[in-house]
């Protein structure tokens, strides 16, 4: 027997190399999955590896209609909804030179979307059920690279604890998971192998390399599981140790003096 036998979970951001993670883990301790993304080609493909027990509903999670479509899909062929896993996400980000567009883009696909996700599948839980967002580190710090991103992810955060307050009374518990570096498609758009970003990461996350997808998709299953199930308005973070460390990053400003030395 699994920890979600029986069960119906819906994934949105399930292109996404978590995305898959989360659902591969799920299916693996019995769940049904829903698997939502706009990316219908890397979409369905999760769907067809993870077999029977998931299915792919295209899905732009900023559009109302297509989250009603969801929800009501899912709701035709299971007859239920227990848990929602949100890892869809936005990562434009132009810093302060971002304009009103960019802003507007971002905070609807990171927070607005969230936001309709929650109240849209919290209304078909009818027996209780969990929502867990991935949210970041990045909701905690300010980043070189980033601004509109690390913004967005903090207000993420609140809308998880606002949440969590409102919907305890029904029995349906919100939390978050947060990551650092972690092996992701935006991250290898960018570096290339997971060698060299891990090499890259190793600077700031005390563990020496980034996190595996499946590493951040356990985190999440355990708060959408029944082990979790005194654990509401919460933050998971799944970091390396990077909250950990401050702006002496590992140390490195003493080997510095020491060369000036």
């Amino acid at each position: 027997m699994g920890d979600f036998d029986g069960r119906v979970v819906v994934i949105t951001g399930s292109a996404s190399f978590v995305g898959e993670a989360i659902g591969a883990i799920l299916v693996a301790a019995g769940a049904n999955v829903v698997l939502a993304d706009r990316d219908a080609d890397h979409g369905e493909a999760v769907a067809r590896r993870l077999g029977s027990a998931a299915r792919f509903v295209q899905t732009d999670v900023s559009q109302d209609a297509d989250l009603d479509r969801l929800i009501a899909a899912t709701l035709d062929i299971h007859g239920r909804l227990d848990g929602v896993a949100g890892a869809s996400a936005n990562f434009d980000d132009e810093r302060l030179a971002s304009d009103r567009a960019l802003w507007d883009r971002v905070l609807d696909a990171n927070v607005a979307s969230a936001a309709m996700l929650t109240t849209k599948s919290a209304a078909a839980m009818t027996a209780g059920g969990a929502i867990v967002h991935v949210a970041s580190i990045s909701g905690h710090v300010s980043q070189p690279a980033r601004v509109v991103y690390n913004v967005s992810k903090a207000a993420l955060l609140m809308l998880v604890k606002s949440s969590a307050h409102h919907l305890a009374a029904r029995r349906i518990r919100v939390n978050a998971v947060s990551p650092g570096w972690m092996w992701s498609r935006n991250i290898e758009r960018r570096y290339g192998t997971r060698e060299r970003a891990d090499a890259l990461a190793a600077e700031f996350q005390p563990l020496g390399r980034m996190a595996d997808p499946e590493e951040v998709a356990h985190a999440v299953a355990f708060l959408l599981s029944d082990r979790a199930s005194f654990v509401t308005g919460a933050e998971l973070l799944v970091d390396g140790g990077y909250s950990t460390i401050g702006p002496e990053a590992l140390g490195q400003p003493f080997e510095k003096i020491q060369t000036i030395e």
